[in-house]
């Protein structure tokens, strides 16, 4: 498990870690994942979105990182619990081979902005997910250190 304290002022919301997520997205995609705001910080931004932003490290059994409010609500798994949580759980058993095919895809590819697929919320609540962004997150200096996915369209399933 991963002992990161849940986003804050205290701790610019993982402003760092966002600004990775932000940069790779556009330098693969050509356009913003976020708004810019003067209101709020990127960090602060990213973590209330109205939007899933998810993203896991680079281990041999990748375990998520970063998981912002929206996605914690939809997961229904407080920070504590989804951080350092295997990534892979967010999928039924059922559902993990297809998700390892799209992550190799994405990693070969460096990303996919059309994937749609089930995934279990704690509780066992099942959704589909639409018209997700899975991508490659690099640092600055172009190495490679995760992935990332953000999607706004659910729906649960019965």
């Amino acid at each position: 498990m991963l002992d990161l304290p849940v986003p804050s002022r205290e701790n610019d919301f993982y402003e760092t870690h966002i600004q990775l997520l932000v940069d790779s997205y556009r330098r693969l995609l050509g356009r913003p994942l976020l708004e810019e705001s003067s209101a709020l910080s990127l960090g602060q931004q990213a973590y209330q979105a109205d939007f899933v932003l998810l993203s896991h490290n680079t281990d041999a059994d990748p375990v998520f990182n970063y998981a912002n409010q929206t996605a914690q609500n939809l997961f229904e798994l407080p920070w504590p619990e989804f951080i350092g949580m295997p990534s892979r759980f967010s999928a039924e058993p059922v559902n993990r081979e297809e998700r390892e095919r799209l992550l190799n895809q994405v990693a070969s590819q460096g990303y996919i902005d059309h994937y749609s697929g089930v995934r279990i919320a704690k509780s066992g609540k099942r959704f589909l997910i639409e018209r997700a962004v899975v991508w490659n997150v690099y640092d600055s200096a172009q190495r490679y250190v995760g992935q990332a996915a953000c999607f706004s369209d659910w729906r649960l399933l019965p």
